[in-house]
């Protein structure tokens, strides 16, 4: 007897018994598992077209999709410092350096040319509870981080009574690539 698991993901997509039976393939000798799937395949249809039509109109309710992700690799430029303004929630913020490389010159060939490189530095702020409280205790100077989260623009007031324009990465998650959490343990 072949069994199917279907699989649901949190972003609401459709599971493997699904995406089999939508190919064709669905090999199952529980009908009210192939019923289902079946139904499931004609309902994201159904939904799918439901979404196209009401785009279509102007007055529509229905959002369209749109993406904030960012994704950095590179190092630490200070060691974190945890922040908290009254009534909110505290706050993880360390600075990134990515370098970006480029070879100039004749033919842009390995070989020749000189070697250009420019740093870019990022503000990373860490809000969620558990992460914050890791990227405090083990984030480093100079340790290696990928960092994944979404970008953010504000203003901020000052020293000097000026308002000032700042582009933060929330961090959603943080991968440590050096041994400084080993260091740390």
């Amino acid at each position: 007897m072949n069994i199917s698991v279907v699989r649901v993901s949190t972003r609401g997509g459709v599971g493997k018994a699904t995406d089999r039976i939508q190919r064709g393939q669905l090999e199952t000798e529980d009908p009210r598992e192939r019923s289902a799937a079946m139904f499931r395949r004609a309902s994201v249809q159904v939904f799918r077209q439901y979404v196209r039509h009401q785009s279509n109109e102007m007055n529509s309710l229905i959002l369209e999709r749109s993406m904030n992700r960012v994704q950095l690799l590179g190092r630490v430029g200070q060691d974190p410092v945890m922040r908290q303004v009254e009534g909110r929630n505290p706050v993880t913020i360390f600075s990134m350096a990515t370098n970006e490389m480029w070879r100039s010159g004749e033919g842009d060939t390995t070989s020749g040319g000189d070697v250009s490189q420019k740093t870019t530095w990022h503000r990373i702020s860490v809000f969620r509870p558990g992460l914050r409280d890791v990227a405090y205790q083990y984030v480093k100077k100079g340790a290696r981080v990928l960092v994944e989260g979404k970008l953010d623009y504000g203003e901020y007031v000052d020293k000097n009574n000026v308002r000032r324009q700042a582009t933060t990465i929330i961090a959603d998650n943080i991968v440590f690539l050096s041994d400084t959490l080993k260091e740390g343990v």
